[in-house]
């Protein structure tokens, strides 16, 4: 019997499919204890469900490489630690060896008294780590019940699940999994900013479906508004074979853009810029067109990895990027490691009380010199063969863009002193810790151009961790106080003269293209997958009539009387 139910959309898309359930992970192991000559046995056989669960990782990764979706990779790198952390490894082999306990005991003992110490932090993105800590854990027992740890033969299926990790996406993606409904989750998690890339329909918070989903059941998916209908009647398969043929003449639509400029209905150009992190993604940005990549990932070089890459390494990454965007520019954006973002090589300090305010972007390579430096000159090296920007995360204060100033021309010096004729690249700040933004005329005169990273800057704002469930609806870029720094910086470039972009998940968000051109943005950079869409939605808009009506917008009192202008906006 039909019955339907709302979560909230995370991803856009409407699928159809049958249910495969998987229900929450729950060690439920009764305690075991195995004799003492069986004792080498059982650590052994823990061992080998550890390296089954890495090569798995491994092969995730290298399954990936090259696929749409590089942003995975930090998160399975992330998950790759977890595997060899000591706190995790030497826990269980002592459980096993000393106390004798079976291998799937000593593993429930040890996640639960890992989970409380993550339960008692004070910090809400710690806590979070939670979750990291029972997909590895689930992984590890898959194997030690020789099962698959995801399901298989999934093909045309809608993953039903308390919650889905960022890692996992791709692969159920690969595995032909249509759409994924989740009991948990935030639109605003990596998982859901990786599916918006994958283009995989995504519904979150919808608390009843593992109660009212059965395997085998027929579901319909509306990534869009959230809706999960269960059993769908025939005027429900009419709406979705409807939908289905407006989204292919959309996708018909959307290509014949590849060629089309960015620009306004009053004839106002708009430039869109594409986030990458890889050759793959470059050629992506130079087919569709974009003005140039925005924001270049460097740290990916530096992660899954036990040693750091060397200057010639790098070069050939950065050569190849610029190479790929023919003559438009590339910024590379330095290394931003740090906070979820761990590496095997040292640089990333351990055991922060608050990594996502501690040693991170700038200030981790500007405590490592000889690793900055490195950077900077495998960056200048790469703009001898095209137009080159460098970008500085996390920046709080004038000093630190100065001191990276001076950095970059050494860097520029020593390579030229090689015979390689290269000029200064422009230097960037982001725009993502709220001092910055608020001091940003002490900035503009330090920098060439700036770019505002809203991800970071939306969350330090409202002390909101976009990955805690719980706060998911006090998260938002709605908020009035958002679009008022936002202005200000923007208005801040706009009287000096120095170019703004917005690179974080709002710049991708079509629905919020028209806030963004009222309070004066004209550079976006976005993950190529939606670089068409947000074209299209730009072309759509008429700059002087938003502008007209920014005022309005920057007087709003709450998130509805924006919603409400977002609405206006759209039916002009």
């Amino acid at each position: 019997m039909r019955h339907d139910f709302a979560g909230h959309g995370a991803s856009r898309g409407l699928a159809l499919g049958r249910a495969r359930v998987r229900l929450p992970h729950a060690l439920e192991m009764a305690e075991q204890r195995v004799p003492a000559a069986q004792a080498d046995a059982e650590a052994q056989r823990l061992h080998d469900a550890l390296e089954a669960a890495r090569a798995e990782m491994r092969a995730l990764r290298e399954k990936l490489q090259g696929a749409l979706s590089k942003e995975a990779f930090e998160f399975i790198d992330l998950h790759a630690l977890l595997l060899d952390d000591p706190e995790l490894v030497q826990a269980l082999e002592t459980l096993v060896r000393q106390e004798r306990y079976s291998a799937g005991y000593a593993l429930r003992v040890q996640r639960d008294r890992l989970a409380a110490v993550f339960e008692q932090m004070d910090d809400p993105y710690l806590r979070s780590r939670l979750d990291d800590l029972d997909h590895i854990i689930g992984r590890i027992n898959a194997h030690l019940q020789r099962r698959e740890p995801l399901p298989r033969g999934t093909a045309g299926e809608v993953l039903v699940c308390d919650n889905v990790a960022p890692s996992e996406l791709a692969q159920l993606q690969a595995q032909g999994v249509v759409a994924i409904v989740s009991a948990a989750g935030s639109p605003l998690s990596h998982s859901a900013i990786l599916a918006r890339s994958l283009h995989l329909p995504l519904v979150v918070g919808a608390a009843e479906a593992l109660a009212r989903i059965n395997d085998g059941d027929v579901v319909m998916v509306d990534g869009e508004t959230g809706e999960v209908v269960v059993d769908p009647d025939a005027a429900d398969l009419r709406r979705y074979q409807q939908r289905e043929q407006q989204d292919a003449r959309a996708r018909r639509d959307l290509e014949r853009l590849r060629s089309k400029p960015t620009r306004t209905r009053d004839g106002v150009d708009i430039a869109l810029y594409a986030n990458a992190e890889s050759r793959e993604d470059v050629a992506r940005a130079h087919a569709l067109g974009a003005a140039g990549v925005g924001l270049y990932r460097t740290e990916f070089l530096f992660l899954q990895r036990n040693e750091l890459p060397d200057e010639d390494e790098q070069f050939q990454v950065y050569r190849d990027a610029v190479l790929g965007m023919s003559g438009r520019p590339v910024t590379f954006r330095t290394l931003d490691l740090g906070a979820d973002k761990a590496d095997r090589t040292g640089l990333s300090l351990a055991n922060e009380d608050n990594p996502a305010l501690g040693v991170r972007g700038v200030r981790l390579s500007l405590l490592y010199d000889q690793v900055f430096d490195t950077q900077l000159r495998a960056i200048a090296r790469a703009a001898a063969y095209g137009p080159v920007r460098v970008l500085v995360p996390m920046v709080s204060c004038r000093e630190e863009v100065l001191l990276v100033r001076r950095r970059l021309r050494r860097a520029v010096a020593a390579v030229k002193r090689r015979g390689v004729v290269v000029v200064t690249p422009p230097l960037g700040a982001m725009i993502e810790v709220p001092a910055a933004a608020i001091g940003v005329h002490g900035l503009v005169d330090a920098v060439d151009f700036m770019s505002i990273g809203t991800n970071d800057l939306v969350q330090y704002l409202l002390a909101v961790d976009r990955n805690n469930d719980a706060l998911g609806d006090l998260y938002s870029p709605l908020h009035p106080g958002v679009l008022r720094l936002l202005a200000h910086v923007i208005g801040a470039g706009a009287q000096s003269g120095t170019p703004v972009a917005v690179c974080g998940e709002m710049a991708g968000d079509t629905r919020l293209a028209p806030l963004l051109l009222a309070i004066g943005l004209r550079e976006f950079s976005l993950h190529p997958a939606s670089l068409l869409e947000l074209r299209r939605a730009i072309r759509e808009c008429r700059l002087d009539s938003l502008r007209e009506r920014a005022g309005k917008l920057l007087q709003a009192r709450d998130r509805s009387a924006i919603e409400r202008w977002l609405q206006e906006a759209v039916s002009r």
